[in-house]
Formats: C-alpha cells, structure tokens, sequence
C-alpha cells in the first residue's frame, strides 16, 4: 500500500473513532422514511431515471454506507458493495446493512487493490463528493473501477468541482473574507497535507494524524475515464457547493460541483 494511503486510512479511522455523537445517527430512520436520503437533488434524479431495479450497485469511498445502502433501498437494486479504506466505518456500515435488512456488503480495501473477485461485477458505479482527492493517480484510480464494471456498465460522478481546488477555504492563511473568489493555487497540480481533524465528522478541532490528498483538474478526471474504457454520456456544472467549504459563494456564478456520466464499451 502506498504509504500516502497508509497514513490516510490511520487518519479516517482516528477520525471516524472520535466522530460526533449525532453522526450517522440518522441513517436508518432516513433510508426507511425518506426518496433517495443522502443525495444532492440533481443525483437523486439522475439515479431515478436508471433503471436500477435488479442491478448490481458499487461505491468506492463508501464513508459510512449511507449512500450505497440508500440507493439499494430505494433503486430496489439486487445487491451493492461498497469500499473503503477506513475499517471502522466499513465495520458500521456493514451493522447498518443488517440492521436495514438491504443486500450490501462493505469491504475495508484500498481502491487500487481490489482484487479480481469483482471483476465486471457491477452494472452501476457511483462516487460521491470527497473521494477522488485521496488518489494520487486517478488513471490507477480509474482502471480499479472499470475493471470492476460490466460491459455496457454505468457510472455517475456527482463530486466537487476542479475549480475549487484554486480556492481559499476558511480557516486557510490565504483566505480573505472579502475576496471569497479569489484564486491562490494552482489549477493543475497540488498536494495536500494537513493534521487539523475531520470537522464534519467530528464536529471539533484537534491534532490529527496527517491527511494526505491531491487535486486533479477536469482533464485528468475525463482523461482517467477515457483510458480505461469508460465513455462520456454526460456532464452537468454547478454554482452550488456540496462540499459544505464554499457554499458562502453558493450561485454567485463560480463552478461549484458537478455531475459526470460514462459508460463502459
């Protein structure tokens, strides 16, 4: 395992080990009550006009489960497999699944070592915000999931936008209040590390173990899926935030977030 990764599942599995009392407290009464919890509205009427009834459904960065196990529920899939690196939160998402009494698994895998046992397995892939900036070589990335897909396969991408990788986030050195658009890095090339937690998850500030991460511009996403045989059937651009660091600039025009569609020959 690359050793970036290494320290990367240490740091979610601190995280998801100190994680606030209200997280994930929600996702059964949700996925029980609610149409496709856990989705932005433009994915959740993305994934209702695929036929998913009786399909085979995976995620890869699965965090907690709840969106795999929402789609199953509500997309009646025959079965989903979710992956992630952290071990704690596949331990949980996995009681979920049980508790919700819905055919998903969860396995605590790095991506790039999925093995053969899922080779075109799924008819459905999804990735959701948050899980392409782990990965250094999305090619790699990538070539994991096409591998997993069927022929004739989908997937949906509904993931933060490159553009925001410019951007100052509050809390940085470089943010400045009043110029929220301004751009202080660069578009094409950065790595990331930082020990100052997982607020979301935790809902405090700490020292943490050190969270490695990359931004990729749009051509290397598109270029990624293309190499591996997954054409381009869509893509949708957003002025919304999904990542909860920018959405003070929510509809002021600057690109947000976005859906990408493919399909593997």
């Amino acid at each position: 395992m690359d050793k970036y990764i290494e320290g990367n599942k240490e740091a979610w599995e601190e995280a998801f080990d100190n994680r606030d009392a209200s997280w994930g407290t929600d996702i059964t009464e949700r996925i029980q009550n609610e149409d496709y919890p856990f989705f932005e509205k433009e994915m959740a009427d993305i994934l209702r006009r695929i036929d998913t009834e009786g399909t085979s459904v995976g995620q890869f960065c699965c965090n907690n489960g709840r969106e795999l196990l929402s789609l199953v529920k509500c997309g009646r899939a025959a079965r989903g497999t979710g992956f992630d690196i952290a071990e704690n939160q596949i331990a949980f998402a996995n009681e979920k699944a049980k508790e919700l009494d819905l055919p998903c698994t969860f396995e605590a895998v790095n991506v790039y070592d999925i093995d053969d046992n899922h080779k075109e397995q799924f008819d459905i892939v999804i990735i959701t915000i948050g899980a392409l900036c782990w990965f250094e070589d999305l090619n790699r990335f990538f070539e994991a999931a096409a591998k997993c897909m069927k022929p004739g396969a989908v997937i949906i991408i509904n993931e933060q936008h490159p553009c925001t990788n410019m951007l100052a986030a509050e809390g940085e050195e470089q943010f400045d209040q009043e110029h929220r658009k301004e751009c202080h890095y660069s578009y094409f090339e950065h790595r990331w590390t930082g020990n100052e937690g997982m607020y979301y998850m935790t809902r405090k500030r700490y020292h943490s173990k050190t969270f490695t991460d990359f931004t990729h511009p749009m051509s290397e996403i598109i270029s990624g899926m293309c190499n591996n045989g997954i054409i381009i059937t869509g893509l949708q651009e957003f002025d919304y935030d999904i990542s909860g660091a920018f959405n003070s600039i929510d509809h002021s025009g600057f690109p947000l977030s976005m859906i990408i569609q493919g399909k593997k020959l």
